[in-house]
């Protein structure tokens, strides 16, 4: 058996509610009342499908109650049509203007409104069908996405390990970079400084991005990359090459994705970790503010997770010595803002270094 539809219909005049309701019981379920205090008490109780409200009634008009019902998360939804004796076009035209589906003119033409009650119920019908599909376009939508996301940092991880693995010497940086890129960002935003750059940035591309920063260093030969001993001026030259590999790595990968906001942090990470404040980095000899804000950031990171990594031609430094060395390059090699924020965090770079410091 179909359920009918709930219908309440609202009449300061008992003579014009019965009319109503008795054209519109044999089809409906009907709940009259004669005032909008009563309607909002029953309204606590039910929710109708439809309201019938009449415009002219003492203490609280139709109008004043449509507002009410528009103003509520609750109600709003609920379908309204307007009935009253006035014909004028004003009143109409405010009755539309406060949301009113339709509006209706008494006396009563039985089927007339019959067949006005069931188009807007109709209309209802398929809004709600509509609403209930855009819901589950946007859940399946969000999943779709879950699972892009998902897939992206698997291949991302891979790409990762694969230049770890390379380069043997670093063992386990990709990850602790990223982890303390994300102690660094995260005290940024407390303190609220450079929040104009911080605002528009899209966190969980940022930091997944960042693991791609090395990734030129595919392009390294084994002789150079494994050394183990301090390189040559002319081996660091070429080293210093794998920015550029990176980059141009980068690119070719973003020519693929119409959605380019990873790439491009990835692009900034790659290409600019290696620029000083004082413009004596490279590969493009960048001073202060000209290099990005992730680039900057970036800097610190990098230089701390090499400090406090052993090589085959040093031993792994201190945190506490790693700190130090971070803030004496205050306005030279780093920007002086960032270190005074890695200050606040260094703590927590230790904690995050104890698990490689020997």
């Amino acid at each position: 058996m179909i359920k009918q539809k709930k219908i309440i219909t609202v009449d300061d005049n008992l003579i014009n509610l019965n009319v109503c309701k008795n054209i519109l019981k044999p089809y409906y379920e009907v709940y009259p009342v004669s005032s909008a205090a009563k309607l909002f008490d029953l309204l606590e109780r039910i929710k109708p499908d439809l309201i019938l409200l009449d415009v002219e009634m003492p203490e609280l008009d139709g109008y004043e109650a449509a507002k009410i019902l528009k103003s509520s998360e609750a109600y709003k939804d609920i379908p309204v049509i307007f009935v009253t004796a006035l014909t004028d076009e004003d009143s109409e035209l405010t009755g539309r203007e406060l949301g009113a589906m339709d509006y209706i003119f008494k006396p009563y033409n039985a089927q007339l409104l019959l067949q006005r009650v069931e188009k807007q119920l109709a209309l209802a019908e398929q809004r709600k069908e509509l609403r209930e599909f855009g819901a589950q376009m946007q859940k399946k939508l969000l999943m779709k996405m879950g699972q892009v996301f998902e897939l992206q940092n698997a291949v991302i991880q891979i790409v990762s390990d694969l230049v770890e693995c390379r380069d043997d010497t670093t063992g386990g940086h990709i990850q602790r970079t990223q982890r303390y890129l994300s102690c660094l960002i995260d005290k940024l935003i407390e303190e609220g400084t450079y929040s104009e750059d911080t605002s528009e940035w899209d966190m969980d591309f940022l930091l997944s991005s960042a693991q791609l920063h090395d990734v030129g260093k595919i392009g390294i030969s084994d002789a150079i990359l494994k050394k183990p001993a301090k390189l040559t001026a002319e081996e660091f030259e070429i080293m210093k090459t794998h920015v550029q590999i990176g980059v141009n790595a980068i690119i070719r990968m973003e020519m693929t994705t119409t959605n380019n906001s990873f790439f491009r942090y990835a692009k900034t990470f790659a290409g600019m970790h290696h620029e000083k404040w004082d413009g004596t980095g490279y590969p493009n000899g960048l001073k202060g503010l000209k290099i990005p804000l992730e680039g900057r950031l970036f800097a610190i990171v990098d230089v701390y997770d090499a400090l406090v990594s052993a090589r085959p031609y040093k031993e792994a430094f201190s945190p506490g010595k790693a700190a130090s060395i971070i803030e004496e390059g205050r306005g030279t090699h780093f920007d002086p803002k960032l270190v005074d924020i890695f200050k606040l965090a260094s703590e927590q770079f230790a904690e995050i270094a104890g698990g490689s410091f020997n």
